[in-house]
């Protein structure tokens, strides 16, 4: 590590400083297409994947997280110092990651780029997000896609940002893993249905359950926003629909866990 020339950061005044503290905000994010990850295991999953890493801050009273030396020492493409190390002081990690309690690393990267060809593999199991607007919820199935061995997660236009802070930390590093594409569902879906895809919807009117579906062929799973479920355009474009079953007297499942349960009939039929 000692190779790398280590710039200090102490201002809050700092330029860059005003830089890592604008990509909190979506505007900030779209305008320059990059995001911050927070956390020694999501700069560790950043440093084993193929994203583009521009900077990483650590602070400078904690030094550089050990698991981070072992990963750029063992590997070759970061010991050129490709990478921009930054020391920065407790208030400067404070205020670029809004959180009371400041992790001991954080770091800006560009934003992931996927070819959204990568959604039509042979017999892809695909979950669509349609208005899922709460960062816990679509972090935590971005992470049960991944566990599950989904083919990718498509996020339509009403989501929560893919780059929100809080979505990132709920992925606990499985947007690095899987193809996450941000796309118009009104485009994409009947695209999907030519291509002989099944778009398969959830419903309490459903004649048949989760179980009783064959999710070995190609099919995407259409999961809808918290409140109001699937928009009319999405549900009218579904070809199936499955009910997961409820044998306790709980009124619904939240939408992460209802994914995870279908996910996982998914990778029960297709691998088991």
């Amino acid at each position: 590590m000692n190779t790398y020339n280590h710039e200090k950061i102490s201002s809050l005044q700092n330029e860059r400083v005003k830089l890592w503290t604008s990509l909190l905000d979506k505007k900030y994010r779209d305008r320059t297409g990059k995001f911050i990850i927070e956390g020694v295991h999501l700069v560790q999953e950043a440093l084993q994947s193929s994203a583009v890493i521009e900077t990483i801050i650590y602070d400078g009273e904690r030094g550089i997280p050990q698991e981070l030396k072992q990963v750029t020492a063992t590997n070759s493409d970061f010991k050129g110092g490709s990478i921009d190390w930054v020391e920065a002081s407790p208030q400067v990690m404070a205020k670029c990651t809004g959180t009371d309690t400041p992790p001991p690393v954080f770091a800006v990267l560009a934003k992931l780029k996927f070819d959204q060809a990568e959604l039509f593999r042979e017999n892809n199991l695909v979950v669509v997000l349609d208005g899922v607007r709460d960062p816990g919820n679509v972090g935590t199935i971005i992470r049960s896609a991944d566990a599950a061995f989904a083919g990718a997660v498509v996020l339509g236009r009403g989501c929560v940002d893919l780059y929100n802070p809080k979505t990132v930390r709920s992925t606990m590093g499985s947007l690095f893993h899987l193809p996450i594409i941000e796309a118009d569902l009104a485009e994409l879906l009947p695209e999907a249905k030519e291509r002989g895809v099944k778009l398969v919807a959830t419903s309490l009117q459903a004649t048949h359950t989760c179980y009783s579906y064959n999710w070995t062929g190609a099919s995407w799973l259409l999961m809808g926003n918290e409140s109001n479920g699937l928009s009319e355009a999405v549900r009218e474009m579904a070809d199936e629909a499955v009910i997961i079953p409820m044998r306790g007297q709980a009124e619904s499942l939240n939408v992460a866990m209802a994914t995870t349960v279908l996910l996982y009939e998914a990778l029960r039929q297709r691998e088991y």
